[in-house]
């Protein structure tokens, strides 16, 4: 208003994962503004929803799409800052004041309430501007401060900070976090140290603090806190660790507080804690030792189809220099032959598709059921140097019975 970008009877419009919007939006209805907001269709309905009862057009566009994508909720806002007259897109991914005003604000009450004691300051990031404008000023005060982020699997910046080198982004369930493009907003030569979180630790966490801690709050402070807790295994009784909390559970009420959706989600801690090797030893111990079956992207079709009818399997991973190159599928030799195909002269290296996902013997259960789909039906398992065993979802649904009617007793590797 100041500087006349937002004129009387404006339109404020933004793009967001809660925050940010919704304290847009009650600014918009104090002080009689028009609001329109982008939000990506992971975001709750509690967001959403409370968005339009400040009086707010909401606009959902898709998550799992490139931030130049027109369908982004970046692209759109943009694009409607364009369209609509007399409107004024703050754009946080860009907005100097967003860090400005945690260095102004966030960063000296921090200070002050720990009496300039502070060691460590963890956050997860977003925009980055909490975790820029926060690490700024306390390094200020004392470069010895250690800034530490959490981000999501599945964002760029654990990659960036950690190796220097730019990952694709992929799509992650955890909200207000993480990044699939580098903001403006955020300083990575800030940050001293990053953690990667699962969704399902931080939303463990998050409904931990609520029960045990009685912090009712969202799905980013869990990976915070989450992060906080891997951080201060390092740690001695002399550092003072600050942890930052960004959001309340009450919008969160549909998705992580709600049973039946962390069910579906399978973020539910198990009852049963099986590894990849518990499995193994199990088919061991039923089977014998058995060599991996495979196939040479140079086999024949035939000859692969063959392997497959005398084991009893339908899909064999192909290696190459003691190096799983890719798979091929039963079902895609028949559609072949289905087809009319002559497969006498065709060789695995035409047909096969993408290599199983590897695992290591670490691996939880549920993890690897994850992993386990229509399209990569089984995984492979490092044993040793070169060395591979496979687990398929058979495999997993056997172990599991096994384990389960054994009772805690059999409850594998801890």
């Amino acid at each position: 208003e100041r500087r006349g970008l937002l004129k009387p009877g404006g339109t404020i419009i933004e793009g967001t994962s809660g925050n940010t919007g919704i304290g847009l939006a009650w600014v918009a209805a104090l002080r009689g503004y028009k609001s329109v907001f982008t939000i990506t269709d992971k975001q709750s309905r509690e967001k959403i929803n409370l968005l339009k009862a400040l009086g707010a057009e909401v606009i959902v566009c898709p998550t799992a799409v490139e931030p130049e994508d027109p369908r982004s909720y970046y692209s759109v806002a943009k694009a409607l800052a364009k369209e609509i007259p007399n409107a004024y897109y703050p754009n946080q991914y860009a907005n100097p004041t967003n860090p400005e005003a945690h260095y102004r604000t966030t960063g000296p009450e921090i200070w002050k309430d720990t009496e300039g004691r502070v060691t460590h300051f963890v956050a997860g990031m977003g925009t980055g501007g909490t975790i820029t404008g926060v690490g700024r000023f306390l390094k200020e005060r004392n470069p010895k401060v250690r800034v530490l982020g959490v981000d999501p699997i599945g964002s760029m910046y654990y990659d960036k900070i950690k190796h220097g080198r730019i990952v694709p982004a992929k799509t992650y369930v955890v909200e207000g976090i993480g990044e699939d493009f580098f903001p403006a907003t955020c300083d990575l030569k800030l940050i001293d140290d990053v953690l990667q979180v699962t969704d399902r630790d931080s939303f463990i966490v998050t409904r931990k603090l609520a029960r045990l801690e009685g912090l009712f709050c969202g799905g980013s402070a869990g990976s915070a806190v989450w992060g906080a807790l891997k951080f201060a295994e390092r740690l001695s009784a002399k550092d003072l660790v600050v942890v930052l909390l960004p959001d309340t559970g009450m919008r969160y009420l549909s998705k992580i507080y709600n049973d039946e959706w962390m069910r579906e989600g399978q973020y539910f801690e198990a009852d049963i804690h099986l590894q990849a090797r518990d499995v193994l030893q199990l088919k061991r111990r039923e089977k014998g030792e058995r060599k991996l079956v495979m196939a040479r992207p140079q086999d024949t079709l035939l000859a692969a189809l063959e392997q497959m009818r005398k084991q009893d399997i339908s899909q064999l991973p192909v290696f190459e220099k003691s190096k799983p190159v890719g798979a091929v599928f039963e079902d895609a030799i028949l559609n072949l032959l289905l087809k009319g195909r002559e497969i006498k002269k065709m060789v695995v290296r035409e047909v096969m598709a993408h290599s199983l996902p590897v695992v290591t013997p670490e691996a939880r259960i549920e993890s690897i059921m994850r992993l386990v789909t229509p399209e990569s039906p089984a995984v492979l398992v490092t044993t040793g140097k070169a060395q591979f065993e496979i687990i398929t979802k058979y495999d997993i649904v056997t172990a599991v019975a096994k384990f389960a009617d054994q009772g805690p007793a059999a409850n594998g590797s801890r």
